[in-house]
């Protein structure tokens, strides 16, 4: 059981649902419907649980050439590769019905649009080209999306700030990623910009370019009445000491700046969506 819920990748998972969360909270503009939200929150961790699982049967044969993956359930064999496959069908298709039945059909759809996303278009180019990780951040920015559109029915321009800060976060935060396992990336044919830029300095220049984009963006919740000033002020400097980070790797690209990237990167989003739910401004 422990391997099958490895497949599941549940930290990830864990991120997803907080984002799915936040996007809930924003979209009520009724009474708080506490059994809709259960039920987006767990339509939400079953399709990405699936889609975990899928992404790790499809790139088992990858996986088993990369040092930090071959110990994974699939390539190590202690998970056959069609039971793996059989498992992540099921999750997804449950969450699917989950999400369906629980919320609405907008709901499920996105749901639906992440998992396909990401298997059929962002894993394959994984193996093609460095434009992957642009294709992988919309599926990758849809949780507040489906959380919002769970507890409202619809979408609008609150809920696309939180796509776009969730989109925008997500290149800093793989590019460091990216960077600190170039040579296993390369060993697993995996086409991230670090593998294909030797030097670092294009990765390190679009860490700085999003992380200097983020800041702006990090303030569309002002402008739309979600939050207050507290939270902007709070997030202004929370983008700053994120920058901070990503000027460092520029000067010294070393695994140790990737790392810290990639930590500050951690630390952030939940805090920037802390910040939100704290100086809300219901509506």
């Amino acid at each position: 059981m422990r391997d099958f819920l490895e497949l599941t990748k549940p930290r990830i998972t864990l991120l997803i649902l907080i984002c799915t969360g936040v996007g809930y909270f924003f979209g009520s503009h009724t009474p708080f419907r506490f059994l809709t939200l259960v039920h987006a929150v767990l339509g939400t961790a079953l399709m990405a649980s699936g889609t975990s699982a899928l992404n790790q049967w499809y790139e088992a044969d990858s996986d088993a050439r990369m040092c930090r993956t071959r110990r994974r359930p699939i390539p190590s064999g202690r998970i056959k590769s069609g039971h793996g496959f059989v498992f992540a069908v099921l999750l997804s298709a449950a969450g699917f019905a989950e999400l369906w039945f629980g919320t609405n059909a907008l709901t499920a759809a996105l749901g639906l649009f992440t998992l396909l996303s990401y298997i059929l278009a962002y894993t394959p180019l994984k193996q093609r080209s460095e434009v992957c990780t642009i294709v992988g951040a919309l599926p990758g920015a849809l949780p507040p999306l489906i959380g919002y559109a769970a507890a409202s029915g619809t979408l609008d321009a609150r809920a696309m700030t939180l796509f776009l800060i969730l989109f925008v976060w997500q290149f800093p935060h793989f590019y460091a990623i990216a960077w600190m396992y170039r040579e296993d990336y390369a060993r697993g044919g995996i086409r991230m910009l670090a593998v294909i830029d030797p030097d670092g300095e294009s990765t390190a220049k679009n860490i700085v370019a999003c992380s200097v984009l983020l800041v702006p963006i990090s303030l569309a919740p002002l402008f739309f009445g979600m939050t207050g000033l507290v939270y902007a002020m709070a997030a202004v400097a929370a983008g700053l000491g994120f920058l901070h980070f990503g000027m460092r790797f520029v000067r010294e690209r070393t695994f140790v700046r990737a790392r810290q990237v990639l930590l500050a990167s951690v630390l952030y989003l939940p805090m920037l969506f802390a910040l939100m739910m704290i100086d809300q401004k219901r509506f």
